[in-house]
């Protein structure tokens, strides 16, 4: 059984719209800050050495609005498949309710800041995030 990596984040006072919603642009921003908890912590906190990294694509499933008065919110990030230089990426966002608000889908993609290409990820890297991805769909 895949692992889940969750996280807590706290709804901050300007995140909400004039009808008492989280703005849709926020959505990218939680999801970012529980995909950087992850790595940290799960990642590079298990070995594997810093690497940068690039968003290639991102879709956001949007299901129920956050409010002030829903939050905080959970994430729960889980990997979907492993290959050479990518791998894909869930994070399932929850409000105080257990209700699921938003979920988001996307690659991230390992990257040299010098040439502007992708390189492959680390082993160690892979080895982890194998770990919280189906092992049915792992390349």
């Amino acid at each position: 059984m895949p692992k889940i990596y969750t996280c807590e984040l706290q709804v901050r006072w300007g995140d909400s719209d004039r009808n008492g919603h989280v703005n849709n642009v926020l959505y990218a921003e939680y999801a970012q800050e529980a995909r950087i908890r992850f790595f940290k912590e799960r990642i590079v906190g298990a070995g594997a050495p810093p690497a940068p990294m690039v968003v290639r694509t991102m879709a956001f499933d949007y299901q129920r609005p956050v409010t002030d008065e829903t939050g905080p919110i959970t994430v729960e990030v889980s990997i979907l498949r492993v290959g050479t230089s990518s791998f894909g990426v869930r994070e399932v966002l929850r409000d105080r309710n257990d209700e699921v608000c938003v979920v988001v889908e996307g690659v991230m993609v390992g990257f040299d800041p010098e040439t502007e290409k992708s390189v492959p990820l680390s082993e160690r890297t892979r080895e982890l995030l194998q770990e919280y991805a189906p092992t049915s769909v792992a390349h």
